[in-house]
């Protein structure tokens, strides 16, 4: 295992950023360990719901972590907004880095990861190769 730490900025978009600095380590599976940092713009799927929900103002990281592939990530995160009020489901595209975020991914160079589609659940699962 390897340990690559980022640093994302203002209007990145966390998802989309996270994936492209696994296939810019030249690697094929990874996992986000940890993160941190604040966001204008949240957009979670909580459990059971088709889509996400947008959440917009001054939210905080308090903690991320999930799986990353070339084709795709599984990432959970739990963000509290101005009030303090904690919220926390599936990461999905559109998640706007508003000051910072600190992340730590774990590497893997053994191994390949991929989502496919799995039967049993009907979502694309991660296949480990």
């Amino acid at each position: 295992m390897q340990t690559l730490p980022l640093r994302l900025h203002p209007g990145d978009d966390l998802r989309a950023a996270l994936v492209q600095a696994l296939l810019d380590s030249g690697h094929q599976a990874g996992f986000v360990l940890q993160g941190i940092g604040s966001l204008s713009v949240a957009q979670l799927r909580y459990a059971g719901l088709p889509g996400p929900t947008e959440l917009r103002g001054d939210l905080e990281i308090l903690t991320l972590a999930g799986s990353l592939a070339a084709d795709g990530a599984h990432l959970h995160m739990a963000v509290s907004d101005a009030r303090g009020a904690l919220l926390g489901g599936h990461v999905c595209a559109g998640c706007v880095v508003r000051t910072t975020a600190e992340v730590l991914l774990a590497l893997l160079p053994e191994r390949r990861f991929t989502r496919e589609h799995d039967a049993r659940t009907g979502y694309p699962e991660l296949t480990i190769r």
